[in-house]
This record gives structure tokens, sequence and C-alpha cells, in this order.
């Protein structure tokens, strides 16, 4: 772990951001207190740090968890219905685009393939 402040930091920051990649995180200190660390995040890392400083979804999570206290959850398997019965119509939604493109195409093809004659 390496301590750095945040002038030097700014003044080589691509130097320090190659370092992370192999070393470990780098503190950064403002007036020699802890300001920030400079870490290289695996995707599932990131991922993370996205969401839990999503205030959107801070906001969703709140609403839920005030929903739940006044007792206007659903079961847990009734959540788990309601998502596969929602995936299954995003399914079938997806299928039959993909069923009008095909027969677009072949509409157009036939059309070229008239025009062409």
């Amino acid at each position: 772990m390496k301590i750095v402040p945040i002038a030097e930091v700014k003044a080589r920051l691509s130097a320090y951001v190659n370092q992370i990649e192999t070393e470990s995180p780098i503190i950064i200190t403002r007036n020699g207190k802890t300001a920030a660390v400079l870490v290289a995040p695996s995707d599932t890392d990131l991922d993370w740090i996205l969401l839990s400083n999503s205030p959107r979804l801070q906001a969703i999570l709140e609403r839920s968890r005030k929903s739940i206290a006044e007792g206007r959850g659903i079961p847990h398997e009734e959540f788990w219905r309601q998502v596969e019965e929602r995936q299954g119509a995003k399914l079938a939604v997806a299928e039959k685009q993909a069923e009008y493109k095909t027969k677009k195409a072949r509409r157009k093809n036939k059309k070229e393939a008239a025009t062409s004659k």
C-alpha cells in the first residue's frame, strides 16, 4: 500500500493508474488526511460500486423497505413467480420481434428479386 498526496497524484495520474494494475491500492491524501483510494476494480467490484452509490437504486430500496415494514410486501415465492412470468413475457416478445424481422427480410428479398427480373 502506498500513501500519496493528491497534488502528486494529479501530476502523475497516468503513472499511478498503471501502477495499481500490478500493485496494491494507493491511498490519496489531502492535507495529511485520507481523501480517496485508487484501486483497479474487477468487473464485479465495479458493478457493486456503481450500484451501491446509485441514488436511484437507494431510493428504490428505501421505498421497498418502507413497503415491507408497512406489511405491503409479497412472499418470496410470489416475487420469483412474478420475475419468471415477466422474463417469459420478454422472451415471447423477443421471439415475435425476431420472427417479424425474418418475415420482413423475406418480403424485401422477394420484392428485390421481382424487380431485378
